[in-house]
């Protein structure tokens, strides 16, 4: 293989004219042929026999080029990229210029390359606006409620009416003019109150009836509800309100707190609680200010960005969904055939968020470079390799094996970057 010449055709685009010398291409339609030649039948021959000169003769002498040029252009192609020194994202389109057996295969690629004039300015110091962290005795109150409720009971009320929030068994069937419509009726059904599983008003007009009551209320369909025949129709329906369960929440006390958890005082939960509220606004002031920044980094960069780089960025994305998919036994054909999408209609909602994990890469590199983050020591380089195999629970060499070093160097520079713009943000 050689690299024959090297054009820039437009802005992030060069055309690439590789050659590959005749022994080469030759040897490979030799591979092909003896490949194929099983597959072929020529008279006068065995099956599989049939000398390549005679094949050729019949089909014509480019019969094995097509395969012989699908093997040998893809390396070739890396090749001759590595030479010119591109940092190609994709490839628009390869034409084949000639091919014969005394001077081989040229064609020329047409490439894109990331772009090559990346410019940003005023990234130090880039106001953002911190969300609260304080904790407040309200939030931990809720977050008592909200264990209270999971250690609930439910208990029949007999006492009083059904109010909201209840759970209320009945039976029901609903009218239209005064007939009875498919889908209306239900017996022993389990209704809470509030929940705004049946249309507006039904729920609330079950409020203020007693257990053993046979009731009518009149509600209204929705003029956008899902059955065409009942959209905005005026109904009526019958109840039978046969029993009215209620959530019991435990008293919050010492015995409380002993139960869920592992203190023995009120306060002390509370101290806990408070502590992990903490922490987890902590984390979304931090995860909030993050996205502030990685906002205006987007909108500092001047370069322009090949198309091809965001269509990447967006199957790389579906390609991983795919793959947690698959980590909990689906896959991606089967969600999109059940959710009724495409894969077009998918990586058109991963667009937006391709957009900005490109961009913001671009500026980060940026960064790096300008603030010299791409000097990687080896020590840098090696703790990063341990951090990785303790999370991926593998061994420190078969990392290494997975991850080149330089594009390891690449992550740890524009981590410092991020660090950079982040320590440097003025907060408020």
């Amino acid at each position: 293989m050689s690299l024959k010449s090297t054009n820039k055709a437009d802005t992030n685009k060069y055309e690439v004219v590789v050659e590959i010398e005749g022994k080469v291409f030759n040897d490979e339609v030799n591979r092909v042929y003896r490949k194929e030649v099983k597959k072929i039948n020529i008279p006068g021959f065995r099956k599989g026999k049939a000398p390549r000169a005679i094949i050729e003769k019949m089909y014509g002498e480019e019969v094995f080029y097509d395969d012989a040029i699908k093997n040998l252009y893809p390396s070739a192609l890396g090749d001759a990229i590595d030479e010119a020194g591109l940092n190609v994202v994709g490839v628009d389109s390869v034409e084949v210029e000639e091919t014969s057996k005394e001077n081989g295969l040229r064609f020329k690629a047409v490439v894109f390359v990331k772009p090559e004039e990346v410019a940003i300015s005023d990234y130090e110091g880039i106001a953002v606006v911190m969300k609260p962290t304080e904790v407040t005795e309200e939030m931990i109150n809720e977050e008592i409620e909200k264990v209270r409720d999971r250690n609930s009971r439910t208990v029949t009320v007999e006492d009083r009416p059904a109010q909201n929030g209840d759970t209320v068994v009945i039976d029901f069937e609903g009218f239209v003019d005064g007939v009875a419509f498919d889908g209306g009726k239900a017996e022993n059904f389990n209704l809470t109150l509030g929940s705004g599983q049946f249309i507006p008003g039904f729920e609330e007009k079950i409020e203020g009836h007693n257990t053993g009551e046979e009731f009518t209320i009149e509600v209204t369909f929705p003029e956008d509800y899902q059955a065409e025949n009942l959209k905005g129709k005026a109904s009526e329906f019958k109840i039978t309100l046969h029993e009215i369960k209620a959530k019991e929440l435990p008293e919050v006390d010492d015995e409380f707190v002993k139960d869920v958890s592992d203190h023995e005082t009120l306060d002390e939960y509370k101290e806990e609680l408070k502590s992990e509220i903490a922490e987890r606004l902590q984390k979304e002031a931090d995860s909030d200010m993050e996205n502030q920044l990685v906002d205006k980094l987007c909108d500092l960069l001047q370069a322009e960005v090949p198309e091809v780089m965001y269509e990447n960025q967006a199957n790389d994305m579906l390609k991983d969904f795919d793959m947690r998919l698959r980590s909990q036994g689906l896959d991606l054909e089967s969600y999109i055939k059940y959710f009724g999408m495409t894969k077009e209609s998918m990586l058109e909602t991963y667009r937006p968020q391709a957009e900005k994990r490109v961009k913001v890469r671009l500026a980060l590199e940026k960064i790096a470079e300008e603030k010299g983050f791409n000097e990687v020591s080896e020590e840098d380089l090696n703790a990063e390799y341990e951090r990785l195999a303790e999370n991926y629970k593998m061994e420190v060499d078969k990392v290494k094996g997975i991850i080149a070093s330089e594009a390891l160097k690449q992550d740890i520079a524009v981590d410092k970057a991020m660090k950079f713009v982040k320590e440097s943000a003025v907060k408020s």
